[in-house]
C-alpha cells in the first residue's frame, strides 16, 4: 500500500468520493470549505418540508434530494428513513455509487491547525482511510503509518501490516458534542485542545459515533451505516449515530476492519438547545444501559461473512433481547431489515438472500 503521507489524495479520489449533507436550511457554509469540497460531488438530503426551495452556492456539483424523492424511489421502505431528523442523511449513503463517503452538517466550519493553518478535514480523511488500522495490537505511538511514527518496540511484526480501514471519526473544536445533562451543566465550555494524533480503536471496544464528520469506504461497511428511526414519530432522538457506530464496530470486529478516530477537527459553530435536546434523548439514556450491554455481548456466527448478513443477524438479536425493553426496538429491527432491503435493490451487486432475513420478518 502507498504511503499516505505522499499520496495527493484530493487527486487520487477526485472521482470515487461523494460528500453527504443533510440540512433544512441555504447551505452558505460551503463557501468556506469550496476550495476543499469543489472538486467533489455532493449529496444533499433535505430534511423537513419538500416544498422549501434550499440554495446551494454556484459551482458545486450536487444532487439534491427532499422527502418526496425518498418516497418516490424507495416506495414502501421510505418508511426506514427518518423524518424530521439529521439521521436522514444514510440515504445519501444508499443512493451513492462511489466507493467512499464523508458526511458533514451544515453548522461544522473550517477549523485551523495551532500554527493557524486551516484544516482541510477531508484529505485528513482520506489519508486516515487510506492507511490500515491496528486493531488486535494497541501502538502506544497511535498511528504507525503517519509521517514521523511508527510501531513501537515490542510490536509484534506479524500484525504490523494491519487490516483494511472502514471508518475515519474525525473530531470537533469550540462546541464539543455534549449529551443535554452535560451541557445544562457546562453550558459554556468549549473544546480548544487540538491533539495531533490519530488511533485505532481496539476489537471489542465501542465508541459513540458522532456523524457531524465522519468518513467511511461504502465498499467496505456502508450497508451498516444505517441511522435508525429517529425524529418525527419516534420516541427518540439524537442517537442517530450512536445506533449507526455501535452496530458498525460489531460487524468491523467481526469481519477484521478497522475504525480511526482522532484527526481531522472541524469547527462545530453553533451548540443546539439543551432543553430541546434532553426530550429528545432521555429515553436513550435511560435506555442505553441496555443497548451498551447488548452490543458488548453481540457475538456473529462465522457464517456472516457479509455486512449485510452480520447486519440481519444483528437485527434479529434486537428483537430478540431488546425488544423486551421497549417496542420501539421491535419497530427498530423491521426497519434494519427493511433498510437492507433498500439498500441492496439499489445496490444489487451486493444484494443478501432473503433467506439472510431474521425470524418474523417479512419480505
Amino acid at each position: 500500500m502507498a504511503d499516505p503521507a505522499t499520496i495527493s489524495p484530493a487527486t487520487l479520489l477526485k472521482d470515487e468520493l461523494d460528500i453527504v449533507i443533510p440540512t433544512i436550511r441555504n447551505l452558505d457554509f460551503l463557501e468556506m470549505w469550496r476550495p476543499f469540497f469543489q472538486p467533489y460531488h455532493l449529496i444533499i438530503v433535505q430534511d423537513g418540508d419538500p416544498s422549501k426551495a434550499i440554495k446551494v452556492p454556484e459551482g458545486f456539483d450536487y444532487e439534491l434530494y427532499n422527502r418526496n424523492d425518498i418516497n418516490r424511489i424507495l416506495g414502501p421502505k421510505a418508511s426506514c428513513i427518518s423524518f424530521k431528523d439529521s439521521a436522514c442523511r444514510c440515504f445519501g449513503y444508499m443512493v451513492s455509487k462511489k466507493k467512499y463517503i464523508y458526511t458533514i452538517d451544515d453548522d461544522c466550519f473550517v477549523a485551523k491547525d495551532p500554527s493557524g493553518k486551516d484544516i482541510n478535514a477531508l484529505e485528513q480523511h482520506i489519508k486516515n482511510l487510506l492507511s490500515p488500522s491496528t486493531p488486535f495490537f494497541f501502538n502506544t505511538l497511535y498511528d504507525p503509518y503517519r509521517a514521523g511514527a511508527d510501531f513501537v518496540r515490542g510490536y509484534p511484526f506479524s500484525l504490523r501490516e494491519g487490516v483494511p480501514t472502514a471508518v475515519s471519526h474525525g473530531l470537533w473544536l469550540n462546541i464539543p458534542d455534549y449529551d443535554a445533562p452535560t451541557q445544562l451543566v457546562k453550558p459554556l465550555e468549549r473544546n480548544t485542545r487540538y491533539v495531533d494524533a490519530v488511533m485505532t480503536i481496539p476489537k471489542g471496544t465501542l465508541f459513540p459515533m458522532c456523524g457531524m464528520n465522519l468518513a467511511f469506504d461504502r465498499e467496505l461497511i456502508g450497508p451498516a451505516m444505517y441511522f435508525g428511526l429517529m425524529g418525527d414519530g419516534q420516541p427518540i432522538g439524537r442517537y442517530d449515530d450512536m445506533w449507526a457506530g455501535w452496530c458498525t464496530k460489531v460487524i468491523c470486529d467481526h469481519l477484521g476492519l478497522g475504525v480511526k478516530t482522532g484527526l481531522p477537527y472541524i469547527w462545530h459553530s453553533k451548540a443546539s438547545n439543551p432543553f430541546v435536546n434532553l426530550r429528545k434523548e432521555y429515553k436513550g439514556i435511560y435506555w442505553q444501559e441496555d443497548l451498551i450491554p447488548f452490543f458488548q455481548s453481540v457475538t456473529l456466527p462465522k457464517d456472516c461473512t457479509s455486512v449485510q448478513k452480520c447486519y440481519i443477524e444483528i437485527a434479529n438479536q434486537v428483537k430478540a433481547k431488546l425488544g423486551k425493553v421497549d417496542d420501539y426496538f421491535n419497530k427498530l429491527a423491521d426497519a434494519m431489515v427493511t433498510w437492507i432491503e433498500a439498500w441492496d435493490e439499489l445496490n444489487p451487486s451486493g444484494a443478501s438472500k432473503s433467506s439472510d432475513l431474521p425470524n418474523g420478518a417479512s419480505k
